[in-house]
């Protein structure tokens, strides 16, 4: 065996374990180069009859996980298998064994990852996850190492390509929320079944690391209030536009005095904002910290690019090997902080209502307002009439969620109040 050299074993061959197979042959030279050691990829753990197409691309393949735990030669085991149970187990026994662990796994990182941190940290063994939030965007190293001298405040992200493309969409044809969903799942955007993007679970994860990373303690995916896109409008968007804003749906994690606030869910979001102009399947992560002030992170979300983000953490675990140093970066969750209670978060809001078209009703809905404590920033009447009902477009100043769902519930109790149509989160 070749003294430079790392030898390493894929779970999986799938979308991003095949990607990672061609980047790792198409730039071998440039990244044995970088790395200052050949990588080479020892095993491929793959169901029993995916083993013949790979051993025709003369890959080394296997369906028995023991032959990589008992397989001394193997120092990195790259997890891309996805889901939960079994991906937790396989990384589990990996760092049992000594071996250092890759993965994308966001659904994994998000709900378990204090316990394979331990796991991590037990073995002395480096665990990365680069690509488990961003797909190619280099965030999770940048938060751990080039910004640790920041105090960060907060985290905004654009980290799920199929919404971003559904609203870009809706924006640009005017076309309702069914059909830009038929388009992205003709297009291969969104899966046939879509709520973990549309209902917003999928940002939630990833917003749920990144905000462990950025105030330093852990945030679990149960934590993360969740709202997702489903109830938006071309109406929505339309009002949106002309106010000034563009509607996007937001990964947000802010350090505030009642505790870390993370959510997700729609939002205005003002156009000056570099997250506004963030179009398509393209993600992009903010964040705002002290002395950096503020910083954004730009490119594909998913696809074959992600193959960059893993074979990028295999170079970093790969040089460490080499060096004789390992476990640099590890859990930087060393802080117990609250969650701050939903009903608690503060913005301003937009809201869009039909009311009856008479004297007297602007005044009764700015009370209704007033007694719930919410101060209005503008109300504008648009040009949609539907009997004798108008139509109200109303922004708030900044309030409390408490106090917004207080005069929700009592703007229903108002006989000229004939429905609530939109409540959308503004952030300015």
């Amino acid at each position: 065996m070749s003294e430079n050299v790392v030898k390493i074993a894929l779970l999986g061959a799938g979308t991003i374990g095949g990607s990672v197979i061609k980047v790792l042959q198409d730039n071998h030279d440039i990244i044995t180069q970088r790395a200052g050691t050949e990588i080479q990829i020892k095993n491929i753990l793959v169901l029993p009859h995916e083993i013949p197409k790979l051993h025709e691309q003369g890959l080394p393949a296997t369906s028995n996980y023991d032959e990589i735990l008992n397989d001394p030669e193997i120092e990195i085991v790259v997890e891309l298998i996805g889901g939960i149970k079994a991906a937790k187990d396989f990384i589990l026994a990996a760092m049992n064994h000594g071996k250092h662990v890759v993965t994308a796994n966001k659904d994994l990182v998000a709900q378990f990852g204090s316990e394979l941190f331990d796991a991590a940290d037990k073995n002395k063994i480096d665990f990365l996850f680069e690509a488990s939030v961003g797909g190619a965007i280099p965030i999770i190293m940048p938060m751990k190492r080039s910004l640790t001298p920041n105090k960060l405040t907060e985290v905004l992200g654009i980290v799920n390509g199929t919404t971003n493309y559904m609203l870009t969409k809706m924006k640009e044809d005017g076309a309702d929320y069914d059909t830009v969903l038929k388009e992205a799942q003709a297009k291969g955007y969104a899966e046939a079944n879509p709520a973990a993007d549309v209902e917003g679970k999928d940002a939630a994860r990833k917003i749920a690391i990144l905000a462990s990373i950025a105030f330093n303690s852990r945030v679990k995916f149960d934590d993360v209030s969740i709202e997702g896109i489903t109830k938006i409008t071309p109406e929505d968007i339309e009002y949106a536009a002309q106010l000034g804003y563009t509607i996007k749906l937001l990964a947000i994690g802010k350090e505030s005095e009642l505790g870390v606030d993370v959510r997700v869910h729609p939002v205005l979001l003002q156009n000056k904002h570099p997250l506004a102009s963030v179009n398509g399947v393209f993600n992009a992560i903010f964040v705002r910290g002290n002395p950096i002030n503020e910083a954004m992170f730009y490119g594909p979300g998913a696809g074959y690019p992600t193959a960059s983000a893993v074979i990028s953490d295999i170079v970093e675990i790969s040089r460490g090997i080499k060096l004789g140093s390992v476990g640099r970066f590890g859990c930087t969750c060393y802080e117990e902080k609250k969650i701050c209670p939903l009903e608690e978060t503060s913005s301003s809001y937009f809201m869009r209502l039909f009311v009856n078209d008479e004297t007297g009703v602007l005044g009764k809905i700015a009370t209704t307002f007033g007694n719930a404590q919410v101060s209005l920033k503008s109300v504008m009447q648009t040009n949609a009439q539907v009997g004798d009902c108008a139509e109200l477009v109303v922004i708030t100043h900044e309030v409390k969620h408490k106090n917004i769902l207080a005069a929700e519930t009592e703007l229903q109790k108002l006989s000229c109040v004939k429905k609530i149509f939109s409540v959308i989160r503004v952030e300015d």
